[in-house]
């Protein structure tokens, strides 16, 4: 593998363009364009204050950049350096800002959601969206680009507006059987949306485009509902992540439950694939005394690989506090893999404490005047990563050995859905300069393909997380394939864009892969003294 070097980068404000041909990055108030073959500087862009929000337009020839604090829109071209345009939606302030599919059209949404401005960059001609609500994913466009749906709240309920992009008209109207509307999403195909209620209700509902509703999804009452939702890329299936530890899967033929995917502390069948990361400590005679200051920090200084476990396996698993709110259980996330082949589910959220690392005792930054609870030091501070180039170097055909013979059905068990008293607290997260780099490659090896991979879901208590450890999902057998425990929480992971490719980022200065061949852990080289682990990964193409 080969790495480039590494450049800095602001607020983890870093995105690749969406035809992977070039990388944007911000360095406070600078805007800087690269190449991504070579990443070599293009463009270089100033603004007016630091840089909060970054966005490319979907052909690519547009980038926006957002200042909240100053109410202000920039954009750019790459096409004609010279042009720029400067968006100032004045007193009514500004919250967020996002491009339509055509990217000729920016929404802007004002202060304590008032409304939302649309503004065109064609005709200069502004239109306005009132009542948008606050939630966690109110606005949503359609795969084709040809229509909006906006989650509103008017007279203390709850509604969804579809509009025509291309002249921005409302189509249709209606209100949702929600007690608090949390968030929408089109399916890819975009012929169904999909409305979920807060965590205080478990509540699914799926709209066709002209405002039926189709169907209603409940899975149980009285306790902590949805936490996560994802569809398919082929738009068969709705993934529904809960408080429970739970993924329950939907069809789109009569939108009922198929199946449900548990999360056990203990995996007893020896059928499935259990990757361990373990510790592998260099030879003595490798060791420079003293350590560098580069690698002072935690898990800078020995290299890690796989193992296969053997059954049974007890994965760590944590215990939040019963009398705090905001519980760090349930299905924190989950993703399809493009082909539409797997599924990616992890059971809890960071930060929690490590194993990897000795608890801290007060954690203090930029925006965190308060003393905080003893998380593991990877959470903190950032470090630079670097370009990986080429083929990846062989991986161990580890699962060859998960070959089995006759499969069986999981065994689901039965658990109380946790409530509010099953909670725990969210603490901020600070706001830090940092380095990023790129990881390119061009596969992990030939398909193996996984046989008789299963596994025999016990009762785990509803209370319990595993946050160090990602499941992977058979979705052609509906059963479990893998499990990756790390040993560091497991902060994202994302598909690539291309192939049944998985990375998972752990906060530390490895990079985890995962595909059907085998899984292989990635380090990443750092300089100077920002050596507290990586915070986000970006897909683009064959580079990460």
């Amino acid at each position: 593998m080969n790495f480039s070097e590494v450049f800095k980068l602001s607020s983890l404000l870093c995105k690749f363009s969406p035809d992977g041909k070039y990388l944007a990055s911000c360095v406070q108030y600078r805007l800087v364009v690269r190449d991504a073959n070579t990443l070599q500087i293009l463009q270089l862009y100033t603004c007016l204050d630091q840089i909060q929000h970054l966005e490319w337009s979907a052909d690519s020839l547009f980038i926006l950049c957002a200042l909240y604090k100053r109410g202000l829109v920039q954009v750019w071209s790459l096409e004609q350096p010279e042009w720029h345009c400067k968006i100032d939606e004045g007193s009514a302030g500004l919250v967020a800002s996002c491009w339509s599919p055509d990217g000729r059209h920016i929404l802007n949404t004002t202060e304590f959601h008032l409304r939302i401005t649309v503004w065109s960059l064609c005709t200069k001609s502004v239109s306005y969206i009132k009542y948008p609500k606050a939630c966690q994913q109110g606005i949503t466009f359609t795969r084709d680009g040809r229509y909006l749906a906006l989650a509103e709240r008017r007279d203390c309920r709850d509604y969804v507006s579809i509009f025509v992009c291309s002249d921005w008209q409302l189509l249709r109207h209606f209100d949702t059987d929600t007690q608090d509307l949390a968030g929408i999403e089109w399916a890819p195909n975009g012929c169904v949306l999909a409305a979920w209620d807060s965590c205080l209700e478990y509540k699914v509902l799926l709209y066709s485009l002209d405002g039926r509703l189709l169907s209603a999804f409940c899975a149980y009452e009285w306790s902590l509902g949805i936490k996560s939702v994802a569809w398919s890329p082929s738009s068969q299936f709705l993934a529904i992540g809960s408080y429970d530890g739970k993924v329950r899967i939907l069809n789109h033929v009569t939108w009922k439950m198929i199946t449900e995917f548990g999360h056990p502390a203990t995996v007893n069948n020896p059928k499935i694939v259990v990757y361990k990361e373990a510790e592998k400590s260099p030879p003595l005679g490798h060791l420079a005394f003293p350590p560098p200051r580069a690698a002072a920090g935690p898990m800078t200084s020995s290299e890690s690989k796989y193992e296969i476990a053997s059954m049974p396996v007890s994965l760590q698993t944590l215990k939040p506090a019963a009398d705090r709110a905001n519980p760090r259980i349930g299905i924190g996330a989950l993703a399809f893999s493009p082909d539409n082949y797997f599924l990616a589910t992890r059971n809890g959220q960071w930060p929690v404490p490590c194993v990897c690392c000795p608890p801290v005792g007060l954690l203090r930054g930029p925006g965190l005047p308060r003393s905080l609870h003893p998380f593991c030091r990877c959470w903190q501070g950032e470090r630079p990563a670097a370009v990986v180039s080429g083929a990846h170097r062989p991986i161990r055909a580890a699962a060859a050995q998960a070959q089995a013979s006759a499969p069986s059905a999981p065994c689901l068990g039965k658990s109380r859905a946790p409530g509010p008293q099953d909670m725990a607290p969210s603490p901020p997260r600070p706001v830090t300069l940092g380095k990023v780099g790129i990881l390119t490659g061009k596969g992990l090896g030939a398909e193996a393909e996984q046989r008789g991979v299963n596994v025999s879901l016990g009762a785990p208590s509803s209370s319990d997380s595993v946050p160090n450890a990602v499941w992977i999902w058979d979705i052609r057998k509906l059963r479990p394939l893998a499990v990756l425990e790390q040993l560091c929480t497991v902060r994202a992971f994302q598909w690539g864009p291309q192939q049944p490719r998985l990375a998972i980022c752990t906060g530390g200065s490895k990079v985890y892969l995962w595909s059907p061949a085998g899984c292989v852990s990635v380090q990443v080289p750092g300089e100077g003294e920002c050596g507290q682990g990586h915070k986000q990964m970006l897909w683009g193409g064959t580079c990460l």
